[in-house]
C-alpha cells in the first residue's frame, strides 16, 4: 500500500510539473487548475477570517518566529531552522523548535503531558526515532544540543507544554507561515532562487501554497541557495508584492560528508572525482544531483522516490547491486534521507551524506539584527505555569482541613497499626 501511495504521488508531482505528457496528463492538468480557484477561494477566506479576528490567534506570553515558504517543499527550509536555532541558543536563549511532523507516525505521547505533542527531545537524549518524529525533527534533534524539539499539529499545545513544562523561552515554528493559530513576533519566509515561486500555479495545479502577493505577511525574506550572482531581478519581483522586509541572501553550504555505518567523517575533497550514485527522496533531487556535480562527483546512477519517502530494506539492497554491476564505489544521499534509512549489516558499498550548513552571503547585519531583537525580546513572565499550578493545587490540599483523614492518622498513632 506504502509503495502504491507513493507512486501516485510521484505520478501527481509529474504530471503538476509537467514531466507527463498526453491527453490524459492533459486533462488531469485542466481539472486541477479548475481546482486550484477553489483552493484560492479557500486561502483567502481563512486569511480573512484570521484577519478580523473571528478565528483566534494564540499568544504564549514568549517570542515565536515562524520559518516557512509560500511554496511546497525544496526551499531548504530545516537547514535555516537550524542555523537560527543554533545562533539563538548560543547567545542564551532556551528555544523549542514546534514542528508538524510531517508523514511521522503517531504514537503515545512521549511524556504524561495532557496534551497529545510529543517531545523528540529536551535538549538532550533523542527520545522518539525518526518514524515516530519525523525526519526534519528527528535530523533536528540530532544536531541541535540544548533545543527542545517538540511535535504534533496543534502546535500550541506544543508552544505550552515547551514553555510551560521544558522552560523555554523562545520558539521556532517550524513550516509556520500557514499555521496562523499561534501569533508570532517574525515571518520568516524562504524563498528558492532556482524556482522563486514554484511553477506559478496554486495548489493542486502548482506548487505555491499561496499566491506571491501573500509575501507581504513576511518580515523578513531569505532567498535561499543562493550562487554570489546578481539577483536584482528577483529583488525587484519581490518588492512588488512587499516594500519593507529586509531581504537575506544565504546559500547551502556542504561541510563534510559522514558515513551512515560508522559516523566516520570525510572532507569535501573526497568528493573530487568520486564515481558515485546518489540516492534521494527530496522535493527538489535535482538540485542535490547539480550541487554534487559542482562538488567534483562523477555520478554513474541516480534514484530518486517522493519526497519524505521512507526507505525499506530491500529497496536499499536492490540499489546496492545496481551499484555493484556499474562498479560504483559509494552511494550518497542527504542527511534527511539518511535518517529514513535502515541500517545494513556486511554491505559491500557504503552510504555516505553530505552535511550542510547555512551560510549568509548577504544581508548579514540584517541577520544579526533580527536576532539581537529576539534577544531583547522578554522572556516569560511566569515560567512553568502548569507546574506551578499543580503546586498550588498540593499546597491547597494540605491547607484544607481533611476530619476523616486526621482522625485515621490519630488512631494509627494511637493503635500502632494501620486503621482501613
Amino acid at each position: 500500500m506504502r509503495r502504491l501511495l507513493d507512486s501516485l504521488e510521484q505520478f501527481a508531482v509529474d504530471v503538476i510539473l509537467e514531466r507527463r505528457a498526453g491527453k490524459r496528463a492533459g486533462l488531469l492538468r485542466a481539472l486541477l487548475l479548475l481546482l486550484s480557484y477553489l483552493y484560492l477561494g479557500i486561502v483567502t477566506l481563512r486569511l480573512s477570517l484570521f484577519g478580523s479576528h473571528i478565528l483566534r490567534s494564540h499568544q504564549l506570553g514568549c517570542p515565536v518566529v515562524s520559518i516557512g515558504n509560500l511554496t511546497v517543499g525544496g526551499t531548504g527550509k530545516t537547514p535555516v531552522v537550524e542555523k537560527l536555532a543554533r545562533d539563538l541558543t548560543t547567545r542564551g536563549r532556551r528555544i523549542a523548535i514546534l514542528s508538524r511532523g510531517y508523514k511521522s507516525v503517531k504514537g503515545r505521547a512521549s511524556h504524561a503531558t495532557g496534551t497529545a505533542c510529543r517531545v523528540v527531545s529536551e535538549g538532550g537524549a533523542i527520545l522518539l526515532d525518526s518514524k515516530n518524529a519525523g525526519d526534519e525533527p528527528f535530523m533536528l534533534a540530532k544536531n541541535l544540543r540544548g533545543v527542545a524539539v517538540v511535535v504534533d499539529k496543534d502546535r500550541v499545545g506544543c508552544g505550552s507544554h515547551a514553555v510551560n513544562r521544558l522552560g523555554c523561552d523562545l520558539l521556532i515554528l517550524d513550516d509556520g507561515l500557514q499555521y496562523l493559530k499561534l501569533h508570532r513576533k517574525f515571518d520568516i519566509v524562504l524563498i528558492d532562487r532556482e524556482a522563486p515561486f514554484g511553477n506559478e500555479y496554486l495548489l493542486p495545479r502548482g506548487t505555491l501554497r499561496e499566491p506571491p502577493s501573500h509575501l507581504q505577511r513576511a518580515t523578513h525574506i531569505l532567498i535561499t541557495k543562493s550562487d554570489g550572482s546578481d539577483q536584482t531581478a528577483l529583488h525587484e519581483r519581490i518588492r512588488l508584492h512587499n516594500r519593507t522586509a529586509p531581504i537575506i541572501e544565504c546559500r547551502h553550504r556542504p561541510v563534510l560528508v559522514q558515513d551512515l555505518s560508522t559516523g566516520e567523517e570525510f572532507p569535501l575533497s573526497y568528493l573530487q572525482g568520486l564515481r558515485a550514485a546518489s540516492l534521494s527522496a527530496i522535493a527538489s533531487p535535482e538540485s542535490f544531483e547539480q550541487g554534487l556535480r559542482r562538488l567534483g562527483v562523477e555520478l554513474e546512477l541516480t534514484q530518486s522516490f517522493a519526497d519524505h519517502h521512507r526507505y525499506s530494506k530491500r529497496e536499499i539492497e536492490r540499489f546496492l547491486k545496481r551499484c555493484a554491476r556499474r562498479g560504483i564505489s559509494c552511494v550518497l544521499t542527504t542527511e534527511k534521507d539518511a535518517v529514513r534509512m535502515p541500517r545494513l549489516l556486511n554491505q559491500e558499498i557504503p552510504i555516505r551524506y553530505l552535511r550542510i550548513e547555512i551560510e549568509i552571503m548577504k544581508g548579514q547585519e540584517e541577520w544579526e539584527r533580527m536576532l539581537e531583537q529576539l534577544l531583547h525580546a522578554p522572556r516569560p513572565l511566569i515560567e512553568n505555569t502548569e507546574i506551578r499550578g499543580e503546586e498550588l493545587r498540593q499546597e491547597e490540599d494540605i491547607l484544607t482541613p481533611h476530619p476523616e483523614k486526621d482522625l485515621k492518622q490519630s488512631l494509627n498513632t494511637v493503635v500502632g497499626s494501620p486503621v482501613g
